[in-house]
């Protein structure tokens, strides 16, 4: 699918990075293919460095270059720079865009009604070390082959779900900000077991390995959050009291509602 396909990515960020490392990793795509233009010149120089990527001196001359384009730019500077390339993308080309808030819709608009392939992807931070979570939406003029071609990509940082635009701002609220919750749920967890007694170094690898190995039963086993609970909830037990507690301090709803308001802000921001 992606054999012989160049990818370049507008901007070099640390999204980027992680996006070229997993590409590389993965041998999606060898890295001869692989094309960054930045702003900044000495995070081109790095990202040369260390991954062996070829670096292009202008946006223009990279569009040029590239069959897939990953806009990996702050939202602000996506108008500027569409403004600048649209002249050379046609609909030959696909682009990826990882700039927050920003629609198919709007960035269709930029290119003044070229009918060219657009997808919008919603990853997280986990993406840096490999474990993001990603939602991908396609634009008027994307398809199948597009929507395929988009997640075998992101799927070299983690894993993959393809939503309607609409639902994006729900994936901005639980995924995208989810991190943050976790790294709050983790902390807690460090801090009790230092106030019974652990050392912070053992407290905190407990929790965050504790963490890992729940989500990876409920990726690896398919089975119901729930039912994975309830295996470790002995009658009388430890854990159900542990549970209890919880539960008495509204914990499941606390999550819940700062779900529901990361995706309203999502949305006031986003004008959706």
């Amino acid at each position: 699918m992606l054999a012989g396909q160049k990818i370049g990515f507008l901007g070099g960020g640390a999204m980027a990075e992680a996006l070229i490392t997993g590409i590389v990793k993965s041998e999606l795509v060898p890295v001869s293919k692989i094309f960054v233009s930045d702003i900044n010149r000495n995070r081109l120089v790095y990202l040369q460095k260390k991954l062996g990527v070829n670096l292009v001196n202008d946006n223009r001359s990279l569009v040029q270059e590239s069959d897939i384009i990953f806009l990996a730019v702050k939202p602000f500077v996506v108008e500027k720079i569409l403004n600048d390339v649209e002249g050379i993308i046609n609909n030959t080309k696909i682009i990826i865009s990882i700039a927050a808030g920003i629609t198919t819709g709007c960035i269709e608009g930029l290119l003044k009604g070229k009918q060219v392939p657009v997808v919008r992807v919603m990853p997280n931070t986990p993406a840096l070390v490999g474990e993001g979570a990603s939602a991908l939406s396609l634009g008027k003029y994307s398809g199948a082959i597009e929507e395929q071609k988009a997640a075998a990509l992101m799927s070299a940082v983690g894993k993959v779900v393809s939503l309607p635009e609409s639902l994006l701002d729900s994936v901005t609220g639980l995924s995208g900000s989810g991190p943050a919750y976790m790294y709050i749920v983790l902390e807690a967890l460090s801090d009790a077991g230092v106030r019974m007694g652990l050392p912070r170094n053992v407290a905190t690898l407990l929790s965050a390995q504790t963490m890992i190995g729940a989500a990876r039963m409920v990726l690896e086993t398919g089975e119901h959050p729930g039912s994975l609970k309830d295996q470790v909830t002995t009658p009388g037990g430890t854990t159900i009291a542990g549970l209890y507690t919880l539960e008495e301090a509204g914990v499941r709803a606390a999550l819940m509602r700062a779900v529901e308001t990361a995706t309203k802000r999502s949305r006031e921001l986003s004008g959706s």
